[in-house]
């Protein structure tokens, strides 16, 4: 477990809300917790594979009971809503309608590229840059990936271009020739990706940590929803959805 001060060294964790968020991620291999209250900032990480299930629910229990803070106070729950695995996003949701529907507190669903990408940016020790190229391997040949601009740790990050699912080589008719950038996510895996650029790191993960603080910033937008109007974000759902559309249509 990691616990954060607001304002100590740890440059991400700079957030003046004082909502009080729990973050949970179980969209890829790894498994993480979250609680920020706009004073600390303390997370569980762990990578999981497999054993979400096992672990998710009990790592809440932990980090709460740690903070002194009960489910029913929290003012709101976030997760990362995808894209990501299937099955760890079902996880993922079935956990926070458990927890939210019984306390009766809203959600906020965040992107698990763009908490990537703000993690990188923001809590990496590397080189600080402006803009990453999030990308998950999607299996199947394809990736699921997003352009992000990342300037300030106070800001939500821009979508350069809004998160999709597509072939590895398909991904350099969108990034901008001009504007230097950096690579996170088991995506960048495949070679077509890994020619655009020799900055990136495979072994990155959607974290509750970067979550958290994103729900944060949204949380104060007014961007909090009622558990029942939440849903994963699949991307291959949605295109699969469209493609059948289209093919009904023309029949």
């Amino acid at each position: 477990m990691t616990a954060v001060k607001i304002g100590a060294s740890y440059n991400s964790a700079v957030m003046i809300p004082m909502a009080k968020i729990l973050a949970l991620d179980t969209s890829s291999d790894a498994c993480s917790v979250a609680y920020s209250d706009g004073k600390q900032l303390i997370d569980r990480y762990e990578l999981a594979a497999k054993s979400h299930t096992q672990r998710v629910l009990p790592m809440v229990a932990e980090l709460l009971a740690d903070v002194g803070v009960k489910v029913k106070q929290l003012d709101a729950i976030a997760f990362g809503a995808g894209p990501g695995s299937f099955t760890g996003l079902r996880i993922g949701l079935g956990v926070v309608q458990g927890l939210a529907f019984g306390a009766d507190v809203p959600v906020l669903p965040v992107s698990t590229l763009m908490a990537m990408a703000y993690g990188r940016t923001f809590r990496d020790a590397t080189a600080p840059v402006t803009q990453v190229l999030s990308a998950l391997d999607a299996r199947m040949g394809e990736v699921y990936w997003g352009l992000y601009q990342c300037t300030s740790p106070t800001s939500i990050p821009l979508a350069v271009c809004a998160d999709r699912v597509a072939a590895p080589d398909s991904v350099a008719d969108f990034v901008p020739q001009d504007s230097p950038f950096v690579g996170v996510g088991s995506g960048w895996s495949y070679e077509p990706l890994a020619a655009l650029t020799d900055q990136f790191q495979i072994d990155v993960y959607p974290s509750a940590r970067d979550i958290v603080q994103l729900a944060a910033m949204y949380y104060e937008t007014g961007a909090a929803l009622p558990v029942d109007q939440v849903q994963p974000v699949y991307l291959r759902n949605e295109i699969t959805w469209k493609k059948r559309q289209r093919i009904r249509s023309q029949v």
